[in-house]
Protein backbone atom coordinates (compact mmCIF):
# COMPACT_ATOMS: atom_id res chain seq x y z
CA UNK A 1 0.00 0.00 0.00
CA UNK A 2 1.45 3.23 -1.10
CA UNK A 3 2.73 5.17 -4.49
CA UNK A 4 2.03 2.65 -7.88
CA UNK A 5 4.56 -0.02 -8.15
CA UNK A 6 4.40 -2.83 -10.94
CA UNK A 7 3.20 -5.94 -9.07
CA UNK A 8 6.20 -7.67 -10.22
CA UNK A 9 8.89 -5.57 -8.21
CA UNK A 10 7.41 -7.61 -5.23
CA UNK A 11 5.91 -10.65 -6.08
CA UNK A 12 9.26 -11.54 -7.78
CA UNK A 13 12.33 -9.56 -7.60
CA UNK A 14 13.08 -9.51 -3.77
CA UNK A 15 14.87 -12.17 -2.02
CA UNK A 16 11.90 -14.18 -0.50
CA UNK A 17 9.60 -13.12 -2.63
CA UNK A 18 6.03 -14.48 -2.29
CA UNK A 19 6.61 -16.62 -5.49
CA UNK A 20 10.13 -17.90 -3.96
CA UNK A 21 7.54 -19.17 -0.65
CA UNK A 22 5.36 -20.65 -2.78
CA UNK A 23 8.26 -23.11 -3.08
CA UNK A 24 10.18 -22.44 -0.06
CA UNK A 25 8.18 -21.02 2.75
CA UNK A 26 10.12 -20.70 5.72
CA UNK A 27 7.55 -19.69 8.72
CA UNK A 28 4.71 -20.96 7.19
CA UNK A 29 3.05 -24.57 8.54
CA UNK A 30 3.58 -26.35 4.76
CA UNK A 31 6.97 -25.58 2.87
CA UNK A 32 4.85 -25.29 0.10
CA UNK A 33 2.27 -23.74 -1.28
CA UNK A 34 0.89 -25.31 -4.56
CA UNK A 35 -2.41 -25.49 -4.68
CA UNK A 36 -3.46 -21.97 -6.42
CA UNK A 37 -2.57 -18.02 -6.14
CA UNK A 38 -4.36 -15.33 -6.31
CA UNK A 39 -3.95 -11.37 -6.85
CA UNK A 40 -6.11 -8.51 -6.46
CA UNK A 41 -5.54 -5.01 -7.11
CA UNK A 42 -6.91 -1.41 -7.74
CA UNK A 43 -6.64 0.73 -10.46
CA UNK A 44 -9.21 3.11 -12.41
CA UNK A 45 -12.28 1.12 -12.06
CA UNK A 46 -14.61 1.10 -8.84
CA UNK A 47 -14.50 -2.42 -7.70
CA UNK A 48 -10.51 -4.26 -8.02
CA UNK A 49 -9.88 -6.81 -10.25
CA UNK A 50 -8.40 -9.49 -9.37
CA UNK A 51 -6.94 -12.94 -11.37
CA UNK A 52 -6.72 -16.61 -9.68
CA UNK A 53 -5.36 -19.80 -10.80
CA UNK A 54 -5.11 -23.30 -9.92
CA UNK A 55 -1.52 -23.67 -11.05
CA UNK A 56 1.75 -23.10 -8.75
CA UNK A 57 2.74 -19.44 -8.45
CA UNK A 58 6.26 -20.37 -9.49
CA UNK A 59 5.26 -22.06 -12.78
CA UNK A 60 2.60 -19.50 -14.46
CA UNK A 61 3.40 -17.67 -17.24
CA UNK A 62 0.55 -15.68 -17.21
CA UNK A 63 1.38 -14.28 -13.57
CA UNK A 64 4.96 -13.11 -14.76
CA UNK A 65 3.24 -11.70 -17.82
CA UNK A 66 0.35 -9.86 -15.87
CA UNK A 67 2.54 -8.76 -12.72
CA UNK A 68 5.26 -7.13 -15.23
CA UNK A 69 2.61 -4.72 -16.83
CA UNK A 70 -0.08 -4.22 -13.58
CA UNK A 71 0.33 -1.17 -11.75
CA UNK A 72 -1.15 -0.03 -8.22
CA UNK A 73 -1.17 1.36 -5.60
CA UNK A 74 -2.83 -1.06 -3.58
CA UNK A 75 -2.73 -4.63 -4.12
CA UNK A 76 -3.31 -8.17 -2.53
CA UNK A 77 -1.22 -11.32 -3.72
CA UNK A 78 -1.63 -14.84 -1.78
CA UNK A 79 -0.43 -18.47 -2.57
CA UNK A 80 -2.58 -21.34 -0.97
CA UNK A 81 -2.02 -24.75 0.60
CA UNK A 82 -5.48 -26.33 1.16
CA UNK A 83 -6.45 -27.55 4.28
CA UNK A 84 -9.45 -30.06 3.01
CA UNK A 85 -11.14 -27.82 0.41
CA UNK A 86 -11.06 -28.52 -3.27
CA UNK A 87 -8.18 -26.79 -5.64
CA UNK A 88 -10.44 -24.80 -7.39
CA UNK A 89 -10.15 -21.00 -8.85
CA UNK A 90 -13.28 -19.94 -6.92
CA UNK A 91 -11.42 -21.36 -4.02
CA UNK A 92 -8.16 -19.25 -4.51
CA UNK A 93 -7.67 -15.55 -2.61
CA UNK A 94 -8.51 -12.96 -2.29
CA UNK A 95 -11.68 -13.12 -2.22
CA UNK A 96 -13.42 -10.06 -4.00
CA UNK A 97 -17.57 -8.62 -3.27
CA UNK A 98 -18.08 -5.44 -4.35
CA UNK A 99 -14.88 -3.08 -3.67
CA UNK A 100 -13.61 -4.92 -0.60
CA UNK A 101 -11.08 -7.69 -0.70
CA UNK A 102 -10.27 -10.03 1.78
CA UNK A 103 -7.68 -12.87 2.34
CA UNK A 104 -7.03 -15.29 4.92
CA UNK A 105 -3.84 -17.76 6.01
CA UNK A 106 -5.09 -20.15 8.62
CA UNK A 107 -8.17 -22.14 9.56
CA UNK A 108 -11.38 -23.03 11.35
CA UNK A 109 -10.57 -26.36 12.73
CA UNK A 110 -13.22 -29.44 11.77
CA UNK A 111 -14.70 -27.03 8.75
CA UNK A 112 -17.30 -29.82 7.60
CA UNK A 113 -19.07 -29.86 11.61
CA UNK A 114 -19.58 -26.45 11.50
CA UNK A 115 -20.25 -25.60 7.93
CA UNK A 116 -23.80 -25.60 7.96
CA UNK A 117 -24.79 -23.37 10.67
CA UNK A 118 -22.15 -20.90 9.80
CA UNK A 119 -23.44 -20.75 6.21
CA UNK A 120 -26.86 -20.26 7.61
CA UNK A 121 -25.75 -17.44 9.77
CA UNK A 122 -24.57 -15.37 6.69
CA UNK A 123 -27.40 -12.65 5.62
CA UNK A 124 -29.57 -14.60 2.62
CA UNK A 125 -29.13 -11.21 0.42
CA UNK A 126 -24.96 -12.13 0.49
CA UNK A 127 -25.46 -15.96 0.31
CA UNK A 128 -25.63 -16.20 -3.51
CA UNK A 129 -22.98 -14.24 -4.10
CA UNK A 130 -20.57 -16.92 -2.58
CA UNK A 131 -18.77 -19.13 -5.53
CA UNK A 132 -16.29 -21.21 -3.59
CA UNK A 133 -16.33 -23.77 -0.66
CA UNK A 134 -13.73 -22.68 1.88
CA UNK A 135 -13.59 -21.65 5.22
CA UNK A 136 -11.84 -18.62 4.07
CA UNK A 137 -14.94 -17.47 2.35
CA UNK A 138 -17.49 -17.91 4.53
CA UNK A 139 -15.83 -16.31 7.30
CA UNK A 140 -15.16 -13.26 4.41
CA UNK A 141 -19.37 -13.09 4.09
CA UNK A 142 -19.70 -13.63 7.99
CA UNK A 143 -17.48 -10.41 8.20
CA UNK A 144 -19.94 -9.22 5.74
CA UNK A 145 -23.05 -9.99 7.48
CA UNK A 146 -21.99 -8.50 10.57
CA UNK A 147 -21.60 -4.90 9.25
CA UNK A 148 -17.73 -5.13 7.48
CA UNK A 149 -18.68 -2.13 5.18
CA UNK A 150 -19.33 -0.23 8.43
CA UNK A 151 -17.16 -1.31 11.20
CA UNK A 152 -14.64 -3.63 9.89
CA UNK A 153 -12.98 -4.14 13.57
CA UNK A 154 -16.10 -5.32 15.10
CA UNK A 155 -17.51 -7.21 12.31
CA UNK A 156 -14.53 -9.40 11.82
CA UNK A 157 -14.44 -9.90 15.59
CA UNK A 158 -18.50 -10.72 15.75
CA UNK A 159 -17.64 -13.22 12.87
CA UNK A 160 -14.84 -15.01 14.88
CA UNK A 161 -16.83 -15.11 18.73
CA UNK A 162 -19.80 -16.59 16.01
CA UNK A 163 -16.99 -19.02 14.82
CA UNK A 164 -15.39 -19.54 18.18
CA UNK A 165 -18.29 -19.97 19.70
CA UNK A 166 -20.22 -22.99 17.04
CA UNK A 167 -17.05 -24.76 16.94
CA UNK A 168 -16.86 -25.39 20.85
CA UNK A 169 -20.69 -26.52 20.45
CA UNK A 170 -19.08 -28.93 18.55
CA UNK A 171 -16.58 -29.89 20.59
CA UNK A 172 -13.51 -28.22 18.97
CA UNK A 173 -10.85 -26.79 21.49
CA UNK A 174 -9.02 -24.30 19.17
CA UNK A 175 -11.18 -23.11 16.42
CA UNK A 176 -9.76 -20.20 14.76
CA UNK A 177 -6.26 -19.63 13.44
CA UNK A 178 -6.21 -16.85 11.14
CA UNK A 179 -4.43 -13.93 10.42
CA UNK A 180 -6.86 -11.96 7.52
CA UNK A 181 -5.96 -9.18 5.50
CA UNK A 182 -8.76 -6.66 4.06
CA UNK A 183 -9.56 -3.56 2.44
CA UNK A 184 -12.01 -1.33 1.09
CA UNK A 185 -9.59 -0.29 -1.40
CA UNK A 186 -8.83 3.28 0.60
CA UNK A 187 -8.16 1.40 4.18
CA UNK A 188 -6.54 -1.90 5.32
CA UNK A 189 -7.02 -3.62 8.12
CA UNK A 190 -4.72 -6.52 8.94
CA UNK A 191 -5.59 -9.12 11.87
CA UNK A 192 -3.66 -11.70 13.62
CA UNK A 193 -5.44 -14.31 16.12
CA UNK A 194 -5.86 -17.67 17.19
CA UNK A 195 -7.89 -19.18 19.44
CA UNK A 196 -4.74 -21.23 21.01
CA UNK A 197 -3.09 -17.74 21.23
CA UNK A 198 -0.17 -19.17 18.93
CA UNK A 199 -0.98 -17.32 15.22
CA UNK A 200 0.42 -17.84 12.22
CA UNK A 201 3.11 -15.25 11.54
CA UNK A 202 2.31 -11.35 10.45
CA UNK A 203 4.58 -8.46 9.60
CA UNK A 204 4.81 -5.49 8.62
CA UNK A 205 7.32 -3.30 6.98
CA UNK A 206 9.26 -0.73 9.27
CA UNK A 207 9.93 2.96 8.79
CA UNK A 208 11.07 3.74 5.02
CA UNK A 209 13.51 6.61 4.71
CA UNK A 210 15.44 5.03 8.16
CA UNK A 211 15.87 1.45 6.10
CA UNK A 212 17.39 3.77 2.65
CA UNK A 213 19.63 5.41 5.36
CA UNK A 214 20.68 1.76 7.05
CA UNK A 215 20.87 0.44 3.31
CA UNK A 216 21.57 2.23 0.76
CA UNK A 217 22.58 0.06 -1.86
CA UNK A 218 19.29 -1.81 -1.98
CA UNK A 219 17.58 -0.34 -4.95
CA UNK A 220 13.81 -2.02 -4.15
CA UNK A 221 13.74 0.31 -0.61
CA UNK A 222 14.46 3.47 -3.23
CA UNK A 223 11.68 2.78 -5.80
CA UNK A 224 9.28 3.20 -2.51
CA UNK A 225 7.56 5.81 -1.35
CA UNK A 226 7.83 7.06 1.87
CA UNK A 227 4.35 5.78 3.11
CA UNK A 228 4.74 2.60 2.01
CA UNK A 229 3.35 -0.19 3.81
CA UNK A 230 3.83 -3.89 3.25
CA UNK A 231 2.33 -6.66 5.07
CA UNK A 232 3.49 -10.13 4.86
CA UNK A 233 3.41 -13.45 6.52
CA UNK A 234 7.05 -13.72 5.90
CA UNK A 235 9.62 -10.47 5.44
CA UNK A 236 10.66 -10.20 1.87
CA UNK A 237 13.96 -10.17 2.80
CA UNK A 238 16.88 -10.33 5.64
CA UNK A 239 17.53 -6.62 6.29
CA UNK A 240 17.96 -5.54 9.84
CA UNK A 241 15.89 -3.55 11.11
CA UNK A 242 13.52 -3.86 8.07
CA UNK A 243 10.40 -5.90 9.74
CA UNK A 244 8.10 -5.82 12.60
CA UNK A 245 6.29 -9.10 13.87
CA UNK A 246 2.22 -7.71 14.21
CA UNK A 247 1.96 -8.91 18.13
CA UNK A 248 -0.90 -11.75 18.72
CA UNK A 249 -4.36 -10.71 19.10
CA UNK A 250 -3.84 -7.19 16.85
CA UNK A 251 -4.83 -5.37 14.30
CA UNK A 252 -3.01 -2.84 12.05
CA UNK A 253 -5.50 -0.16 9.95
CA UNK A 254 -3.89 1.83 8.04
CA UNK A 255 -4.97 4.82 5.77
CA UNK A 256 -2.93 7.78 4.48
CA UNK A 257 0.29 6.33 5.49
CA UNK A 258 -0.45 6.37 9.13
CA UNK A 259 -0.92 2.80 10.47
CA UNK A 260 -2.68 2.36 14.13
CA UNK A 261 -2.45 -0.89 15.79
CA UNK A 262 -5.70 -1.75 17.97
CA UNK A 263 -5.95 -4.74 20.64
CA UNK A 264 -8.13 -7.72 18.90
CA UNK A 265 -10.45 -10.19 20.84
CA UNK A 266 -13.49 -12.30 19.12
CA UNK A 267 -17.43 -10.28 20.57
Amino acid sequence: MGSPVRLEDLLYKPENSLVVQSRHSRLGVESLNGDGFGVGWYGERETPGVFHSVKPAWNDRNLRELSAFAKSGLFFAHIRASTGTAVQETNCHPFRHGRWLWMHNGAIADFPKVRRELSFAIDPALYPDISGSTDSEILFYLALTFGLAKDPLSAVAQAVGLVEKTGRQCGTTHPVQMTVATTDGETLWAFRYSSEGRSRSLFHNTDISTLRHQHPDNPQLHDLSEDTLLVVSEPLGNLHGAWAEIPESTCIVAKDGRTEPHPFAPA
